[in-house]
């Protein structure tokens, strides 16, 4: 562990290397003017504490968990770091996780987290919080970043010293607290109800699982789905990453029809939640209602076990389709903004499709021709530098 804090030293230049902080500082000490208290830098990954600690916060989700940080380490070098007042010793209080990419196509930046759908800043005092937002502004300045990106479910404004990129998503979550009946009967009867039961009159049907068989399953959709979208598949080791990671916790559940695959889901089960994480289909037999199988075994099996929600995580503003897909289960939706912290008026790369519209559309366009032999191969290449 290394110590941020006090006044009047000079940093010196970063070397990034194993074991380093941050940028690789040397410790500091913040301001006494703005607070006596020391900032920490640790590796979640070698501190025994970071477990224990996501464990028991009652925010902490499986983006916070070694298994999710290890995924990411094992499949694009992803370094994470954590940065808290709580010393070496003590009880670990507090906590804000992120990796840092550095790319020489993409720039170097700090992302809480990559691939995450949200991750939020485990930090429940108002004192605690300027520590580490004076850490990280210190950083941001005299680090070399390009910028700070932060994904709370909640609020988290304290960067005001500089320049202020935000992007917002859709986010659902079904409450399991209600009777399975209950929960039933908040379906839309004729979209969701309706193709549950049309599912079943098919005689669909269903395996799950974390196996190489039902990855293949599940790949072969994903490959296809994301050229229907436009976009490069991540790397199937990604998927085996995630399943060596996270054991039975990750569960492929595949839909077929005549022992073909039509649908497959991936969830990963974390504390009291159920995330559905990413999902893919052969779009010709979407009418049999494939995917709704999907989610209501996801959703039976999660009331069945005593979990408390259903994260069916985020969704594109302009995905309007998705977000009533989302929205006639029940699940209650809320905005997801992500908050970029940089120098810059607009902080973005340039593998950032979401920076602009026309990019966004003329990639998607070349995209959708590609053969699938080759998207997974663009997906390979890109993935590492997108995060």
């Amino acid at each position: 562990m290394k110590k941020l804090a006090t006044a009047n030293t000079s940093l010196v230049s970063p070397s990034i290397e194993a074991g380093q902080v941050l940028a690789g500082y040397q410790p500091t000490f913040l301001p006494r003017h703005r607070t006596s208290q020391a900032a920490f830098c640790i590796e979640p990954l070698k501190d025994r504490r970071w477990d224990e600690f996501v464990q028991t916060h009652p925010r902490a989700s499986l983006f916070h968990s070694s298994a999710w940080l290890d995924a990411l380490s094992r499949t694009y070098g992803y370094k994470a770091i954590a940065v808290t007042t709580s010393p070496a010793g003590q009880e670990l209080r507090n906590g804000m996780v992120f990796c840092r990419v550095e790319s020489w196509l993409t720039g170097r930046r700090l992302v809480s987290l990559p691939f995450s759908d949200h991750c939020e800043p485990l930090v429940d005092e108002a004192e605690d919080r300027d520590v580490l937002t004076a850490t990280l502004e210190r950083e941001l300045k005299r680090g070399k970043w390009d910028y700070l990106e932060i994904r709370p479910l909640g609020g988290f404004n304290n960067l005001t010293s500089f320049c202020h990129t935000k992007i917002t998503y859709a986010f659902h979550q079904l409450d399991l607290a209600p009777d399975r009946n209950v929960i039933y009967s908040n379906f839309h009867k004729s979209s969701t109800q309706r193709k549950i039961r049309r599912a079943e009159r098919e005689g669909l049907t269903y395996r799950e699982g974390s196996n190489q068989e039902l990855l293949d399953d599940f790949y072969k959709l994903f490959i296809r789905t994301r050229q229907r979208h436009g976009l490069p598949p991540q790397a199937k080791k990604w998927f085996a990453n995630l399943m060596d990671c996270f054991g039975h916790a990750l569960k492929i559940r595949v839909a077929f029809k005549d022992d073909r695959a039509i649908a497959a889901i991936i969830t990963i089960r974390h504390k009291d939640t159920l995330t559905y994480k990413y999902g893919c289909s052969d779009s010709r037999f979407n009418n049999l209602g494939c995917m709704h199988l999907l989610f209501w075994k996801a959703i039976q099996e999660a009331k069945a076990s005593g979990l408390r929600y259903l994260d069916f995580g985020r969704t594109d503003a302009g995905q309007a389709g998705l977000i009533t897909f989302k929205d006639r289960w029940g699940a209650a939706q809320s905005s997801l903004t992500y908050s970029r912290y940089g120098n810059s008026q607009k902080s973005t790369h340039l593998c950032d499709l979401y920076g602009s519209e026309r990019k966004s559309k003329v990639v998607r366009s070349v995209l959708k021709l590609v053969s699938p032999a080759v998207l997974p191969l663009i997906g390979e290449l890109l993935y590492k530098h997108i995060g």
